[in-house]
């Protein structure tokens, strides 16, 4: 990004322009959120709960799968990736099961719960910003989606990993260290869901997270540089630079013939332009693959449908391979630093299948 600007390739004033103050806001508002429920002893409080009852395998999967779903569909997936890797290992240990098929339910789940909402994950985050659709609006349209996608990835995870989940065995509830203040739980669990009120009320969500996250900086239980040292400023950091690199991209390279040939592959179309953002998605990523795109959007007649097709298959197409996502990755090294090898096949068996399935039913859901 300093050699965009060094270079004269994009203006100074072009690059501040660049940066989408929205979305890092945003970002940063949720971290601070996601931090305050993890210090508060939230999510160790869930885990022991999750472990005192869920007996069985099956059960057991079901319930990591809606709980990474759903907590990604809110609260940004790679920070929920991050808290419920550790815990579920944990968790997988102390019940003597193999840890990696529930690891893979956490990531799996987290991409495709996360596709539910725009705060769900940095490329939502970066398509409500662009898009202005209505966060209830967007939640109806993609929601149903990651419902189903998230059923599927139980089915999936237990039909390939029949061994782990065919015997039945009742689990015993393990016994867990869970180290949390009741009042920082309460307190930040009912920030939480005011935040989730404010979003379906309308309020902008940048403004909204911003003002929560705020509100729970103010506390003489937690300080403020615990809070401080939980937020992935460098993540922060590479969204600032990757809004002026594809700038400055665009700047020397988009022209209106480029703009008229990408139109000739009839991107307008629900299927084609899947296809192209899931594939694309795979190659430079999700969120430089959403920012790519940007430009032929904005050619598109129904813009908004465009903009929910490429979240949604964006977001879908991280499950494909171990590195189709930030989340994938965090769960992998949060597993290796423990001694839990999660390899490219062991992702792929699941990952690939579930990725077609989810998206062409997503494809379907937008076309129809």
């Amino acid at each position: 990004a300093s050699l965009m600007v060094a270079s004269g390739a994009l203006p100074l004033e072009d690059a501040y322009k660049a940066v989408d103050l929205d979305t890092i806001t945003l970002l940063l508002g949720m971290m601070i959120v996601v931090a305050s429920l993890r210090l508060s002893g939230f999510f160790a409080v869930a885990n022991a709960w999750v472990g005192a009852h869920a007996r069985r395998p099956l059960i057991l999967l079901g319930v990591i799968v809606a709980t990474s779903g759903v907590f990604s569909a809110f609260l940004v997936n790679d920070a929920i990736c991050l808290v419920l890797a550790p815990l579920v290992l944990e968790l997988t240990l102390a019940l003597g099961r193999r840890p990696v098929p529930y690891l893979l339910a956490v990531a799996m789940a987290s991409n495709i719960g996360s596709t539910a909402t725009i705060t769900g994950n940095p490329q939502n985050i970066m398509i409500g910003s662009f898009s202005h659709i209505p966060y209830t609006k967007f939640a109806l349209a993609l929601g149903p989606v990651a419902l189903v996608g998230l059923i599927i990835t139980v089915v999936l995870i237990a039909l390939l990993h029949r061994a782990e989940f065919a015997d039945g065995a009742q689990l015993k509830a393990p016994r867990l260290k869970v180290n949390a203040n009741r009042v920082l739980v309460i307190r930040a669990l009912l920030a939480t869901l005011i935040l989730i009120a404010l979003f379906f009320a309308g309020v902008v969500p940048a403004k909204a997270a911003i003002i929560i996250g705020g509100l729970l900086l103010l506390t003489r239980r937690v300080k403020s540089r615990r809070i401080y040292a939980e937020i992935d400023w460098s993540l922060l950091l590479m969204f600032a630079g990757l809004f002026i690199i594809v700038a400055g991209a665009q700047h020397a390279l988009l022209s209106h013939d480029t703009i008229a040939a990408v139109g000739g592959l009839h991107l307008d179309q629900v299927p084609v332009l899947s296809a192209v953002t899931a594939v694309l998605s795979n190659l430079v990523s999700n969120v430089p693959a959403v920012l790519m795109l940007k430009p032929f959007v904005v050619a598109l007649k129904d813009h908004e449908r465009a903009w929910l097709v490429i979240a949604m298959a964006s977001t879908l197409a991280g499950n494909f391979t171990v590195l189709g996502s930030i989340a994938n990755l965090i769960v992998v090294q949060r597993a290796a630093a423990s001694g839990v090898e999660i390899g490219f096949w062991d992702y792929f068996r699941v990952g690939a299948p579930l990725t077609i399935i989810t998206l062409a039913i997503g494809t379907m859901w937008l076309w129809l």
